[in-house]
């Protein structure tokens, strides 16, 4: 079992650096604004048809292009939500959604979280699906890279106070990367044997000789923009366990590809973009270094099993509970570090079914910001948060004054770092103490106990670093679950967004200071050591009391 568990995770490395580095390439090429071949002449078109000038952007007009883009989308998709029921491609007359879950699902959908209190097949209509939900899937993944690219080009550029275009970039990445992509995963998949139709459900006849009815829909185009935005939301409840979305083991280690291929290329892209790979490799390495480690946990606990159950005769050396036996431990085990330590969401396995210490390493994944390998575009400028700290706390101590590629590292910086770092840890921690002391909160648990407590914080901490998935045993639905979610993953997207924007601005002003004896390398194994403990201590400072009253007691009190 250790044997396969290596191989698995070694393959899954080896293919997805093979892949993301000529994809890192192309990113770099969009990101210093070098035109890709053969399409000049169709964006000049485009930008001529709609009006968008493509001219550079001020920090402050970048961001603000970008709230404003959320916010038509949020508006557009939570009023389509509401009407649901008046729109077309219904076959199944789904009734429209109550405006407390409409309003959960568009924030969800439009801040790349995707957390859904909802089952899909029994509550969205096609039109709600492809119109609403994938075409959000694509807008809130395309805001994502851009808030990057910005930061990306503050660090590669000297004495500026421009940032691209924000409309440019959405539309490059739109089409020149997501859409092709998609567009590639999703043809494997129906090849596979994912459906894509939009046919009415089908009445059939199981074994024992029960008439239901087996659901249809678009889902293969759905899934690939699921997973390449990393985004998450099922066309099914059961999501990427359903044979419909995920049929085969295939489908399933390229469903984990995918969820990592854009993070790891933006690694790539920002070495080639600020002329030193080896940048990229360093933030790459010590993605890895922390991934690595949190799989072999979720592996360790997995196929150890429960001790409970040795009495009864089980073997205790498996935890098959909650898990497609076309898939298996090790791939399950897999899938879970993989779609928690990015802020996909996706879940092939039921995290509420791991061990108590197989649960924990996905929910302290999330808890850490997601910044390993992260979102698309969220993933990487959240490291860049932690180099930023890293290098303030080296400079101290060590006497030097602490800068970045060059660039001096102020007092303006470090307080929009400290600031985008306490912003999801302050929502996780008061929105999990509100719902505890709120009969409101604790009435949709399921569970009593240390589980119970695990299933509440698993879910603010999901909503608060916009990954999506849940634990289960809650039942969400309510309006105060729904208000209360809608908050932390409207807080925790833009509540990051908005000082990482404001430090590219100040950064991109700033001259590149040459290298010197006394500047401190942020390259190679030392820097690597000191990045990773900064993000290990952040994250067990913040969270070691709550994971003790929920994951750590459960564990403790098997043992």
């Amino acid at each position: 079992m250790v044997t396969q568990g290596f191989l698995l995770i070694a393959s899954f490395l080896a293919v997805l650096f093979i892949l993301a580095r000529p994809l890192g390439v192309l990113l770099a090429r969009m990101i210093v604004g070098t035109p890709l071949p053969g399409v000049e002449g169709i964006e000049k078109g485009l930008w001529k048809v709609v009006g968008i000038s493509a001219g550079e952007m001020h920090w402050r007009h970048y961001l603000l292009a970008i709230l404003l883009f959320n916010l038509l989308g949020l508006l557009a998709l939570f009023f389509m939500l509401l009407f649901q029921d008046a729109l077309p491609l219904n076959p199944q007359h789904q009734p429209s959604l109550s405006w407390h879950l409409a309003l959960n699902t568009a924030v969800s959908f439009v801040t790349n979280t995707n957390w859904q209190s909802y089952s899909g097949e029994t509550t969205m209509s096609y039109f709600s699906q492809m119109v609403g939900l994938t075409v959000q899937n694509f807008l809130s993944a395309a805001s994502g890279i851009a808030v990057i690219f910005a930061l990306t080009r503050a660090f590669a550029r000297r004495s500026m106070n421009t940032l691209g275009n924000a409309w440019v970039d959405l539309t490059r990445i739109t089409l020149w990367v997501l859409l092709p992509l998609s567009l590639l995963l999703a043809l494997f998949f129906i090849h596979q044997g994912t459906i894509q139709n939009l046919l009415a459900y089908q009445p059939f006849t199981s074994l024992e000789g029960v008439q239901q009815w087996l659901p249809m829909g678009p889902v293969a185009s759905q899934e690939a923009i699921k997973m390449i935005g990393t985004n998450g939301g099922g066309f099914f409840n059961a999501n990427s366990s359903h044979p419909f979305e995920n049929p085969t083991a295939l489908t399933n280690f390229v469903q984990m590809l995918a969820i990592f291929i854009i993070p790891a290329a933006l690694c790539f892209a920002f070495g080639e973009t600020v002329g030193d790979c080896r940048q990229g490799h360093t933030l790459l390495l010590a993605m890895t270094l922390i991934f690595i480690v949190s799989v072999a946990v979720v592996m360790g606990a997995e196929t150890q099993g429960n001790p409970h159950l040795i009495p009864l005769g089980a073997d205790s050396s498996l935890n098959m509970e909650g898990k497609e036996s076309r898939f298996g431990i090790l791939p399950s085990s897999l899938f879970a570090a993989v779609t928690t330590a990015a802020s996909c969401g996706a879940v092939n396995a039921m995290h509420d079914s791991f061990t108590a210490l197989g649960g924990m390493i996905p929910l302290w994944l999330m808890q850490i910001g997601e910044v390993v390998f992260g979102g698309v575009g969220s993933g990487l400028y959240g490291m860049l948060l932690f180099v930023l700290l890293a290098v303030f706390i080296a400079g101290l101590m060590t006497g030097r004054t602490p800068e970045y590629l060059g660039k001096k590292i102020d007092v303006r910086e470090m307080k929009m770092t400290a600031l985008a770092i306490l912003v999801t840890p302050a929502l996780v921690l008061g929105g999990t103490a509100l719902a505890m002391m709120t009969d409101a909160g604790r009435s949709a648990m399921l569970n009593p106990g240390a589980h119970g407590f695990s299933e509440v914080l698993y879910a603010v901490s999901s909503a608060a670093n916009n990954n999506g998935s849940a634990f289960a045993g809650l039942s969400a639905n309510t309006p105060f679950w729904n208000c209360l979610l809608a908050f932390c993953m409207l807080v925790g997207r833009f509540g990051i967004i908005i000082p990482v924007m404001a430090i590219a601005g100040s950064l991109v002003a700033k001259k590149i200071q040459p290298a010197s004896a006394g500047t401190l390398t942020t390259t190679g194994p030392l820097f690597v050591g000191l990045l990773t403990g900064t993000v290990l201590l952040v994250g067990a400072l913040t969270f070691i009391p709550a994971l003790v009253s929920g994951p750590v007691a459960e564990l403790l009190s098997l043992r």
